[in-house]
């Protein structure tokens, strides 16, 4: 029985190690594409831009809430006070009366902002109730008040309306946070585009190394034999011994290479730092044209920088609306309704006396001493500063987008030029390495080419790194997909 036991313990001993091992050494493959799709979907920085894309959504709607009817209800219940108070006598003389009383009133009303003039209307409703708990006689003890219905307006004359200008420049601020997100999601595939063939050129690196190391073994074993036989010399064969023993450091120096790239991008995309990743590189490139026309007028159309061009105007037109508003004040007050008192709560709604008030609010300065004048100088100051500005911003968004459409155009070109100079330098050493075995080609001559077909490998995948990077950025200032001809953004399919 003890042996079965034994047997068992061993065999699931045996079971759970191969498991952590098949875990910690597990294996992916990416291509550029899923590690594009899983950054935008489960990176932090994706993450962290759907969160701030809720927060905007939620700021926008609580904006919008401002210009919807308000329904509030208030009032104190109860507010009860015992004590003893001082009551001055028509003679002058101070009595001290004890007091024990309670005091609630409840109201409600309803909101409305009148946005094109900043004013408030508003219908209420009141009721109050006040007990005498130390009254005597047949006086009683409870009384009641209340307001059945008024109706109130408080409108300011020639003030800053902010409302008004809220309601112009809030909705742009909102369409470009939506814009934003789009384009922080086109971001994180530029970054991670990058990230990803950093990583992919430390693994050709590493590929390199590693052949490189294994060549010049296998030329140190013919430099042996050659020297052995007589038919080379020491020095040659210490100098390809020494090019082994730097092949064995560049071997070490691409795997720490390799390991700090992959975890920068394993953190980036949120995974696992045991997982193996092996990446592949595009086999193919999407080639098609850029018009730098239509990149600026895309540009123009889509990006949230062009429509912050607008905002910021607005908000200079804003600041000069609001200094104008602060040169004096004037408030018209109305109200119109009914009150009533009565012993009972339900006398106070039978025939109720009509309550009417209107009030005209004014407050001019007479000597300010240039306090207006010089608030509204500074206000249209900054207005032509802001206007400055944008038009400067606007030479270098279009410059930008300029720029970058060249150099696009260029990286297009310039990486099919050096695809063919690896796939030549590639060739060549591989003929050069079968003649060096064959005797034909000295030393030197190999590793003249191996030099070059390192160097051209690294320049192909540093063409291929700028070009999709390119190919992101142009996404990202446009935020329009030229390879298939559609938005990234279509602002209907986004609810408000």
């Amino acid at each position: 029985m003890n042996r079965k036991l034994i047997l068992c313990a061993i065999c699931v001993g045996f079971f759970l190690s191969s498991a952590k091992k098949a875990y910690s050494q597990q294996q992916l493959e990416y291509t550029l594409d899923q590690i594009v799709a899983r950054a935008k979907s489960q990176s932090p920085a994706a993450l962290r831009a759907e969160t701030q894309r809720e927060n905007r959504f939620w700021q926008y709607r609580l904006f919008k809430s401002n210009y919807n009817p308000q329904l509030r209800l208030g009032g104190t219940i109860p507010s009860y006070s015992q004590s003893f108070n001082n009551v001055t006598q028509p003679d002058g003389t101070i009595e001290f009366r004890e007091v024990r009383q309670n005091f609630m009133d409840v109201n409600l009303g309803l909101e409305q902002i009148i946005s094109p003039t900043g004013g408030l209307l508003s219908v209420n409703s009141s009721t109050s109730r006040f007990d005498n708990f130390l009254v005597t006689g047949n006086s009683p003890q409870t009384r009641w008040s209340g307001v059945p219905v008024n109706i109130r307006l408080e409108q300011p004359i020639f003030a800053f309306n902010p409302f008004k200008w809220d309601k112009k420049i809030e909705p742009l601020v909102y369409e470009e946070s939506k814009r934003e997100f789009v384009e922080e999601m086109e971001g994180i595939s530029r970054i991670v585009s990058s990230m990803f063939f950093d990583y992919l050129d430390a693994q050709i690196n590493l590929d390199i190394a590693r052949k490189n190391l294994s060549n010049f073994e296998d030329i140190y074993k013919i430099e042996q034999g050659r020297y052995n036989i007589g038919t080379t010399y020491e020095d040659k064969l210490l100098q390809v011994r020494l090019q082994v023993l730097q092949a064995q450091q560049q071997l070490a120096q691409a795997r720490l290479d390799m390991e700090d790239r992959s975890l920068r991008l394993k953190s980036y995309v949120g995974l696992n730092e045991a997982t193996d990743l092996v990446l592949v590189a595009p086999a193919e490139i999407p080639i098609f044209d850029v018009p730098v026309d239509e990149a600026l007028d895309r540009a123009y159309q889509n990006r949230s920088e062009a429509l912050g061009f607008d905002r910021r105007r607005l908000e200079g037109e804003e600041s000069v609306a609001r200094a104008r508003g602060q040169r004096f004040n004037m408030n018209l007050g109305a109200s119109y309704g009914y009150n009533n008192a009565a012993l009972m709560w339900g006398d106070i709604y039978s025939n109720p006396n009509t309550q009417a008030l209107v009030n005209l609010n004014v407050s001019v300065p007479i000597l300010d001493w240039g306090r207006n004048k010089a608030r509204m100088g500074q206000a249209i100051a900054n207005k032509k500063l802001v206007d400055y500005t944008v038009d400067q911003d606007i030479i270098n968004f279009e410059q930008l987008i300029f720029t970058k459409v060249k150099n696009f155009q260029m990286l297009k070109d310039r990486m099919e030029i050096t695809k063919l100079s690896d796939e030549v330098a590639d060739k060549r050493y591989e003929i050069s390495l079968q003649r060096y075995q064959n005797g034909n080609v000295t030393i030197t001559d190999l590793n003249i080419a191996q030099q070059e077909k390192d160097s051209n490998k690294r320049a192909y995948i540093q063409s291929l790194r700028d070009y999709w990077t390119a190919y992101y950025e142009m996404r990202e200032l446009t935020l329009y997909d030229f390879e298939n001809k559609k938005l990234l953004y279509l602002p209907e399919e986004v609810e408000d």
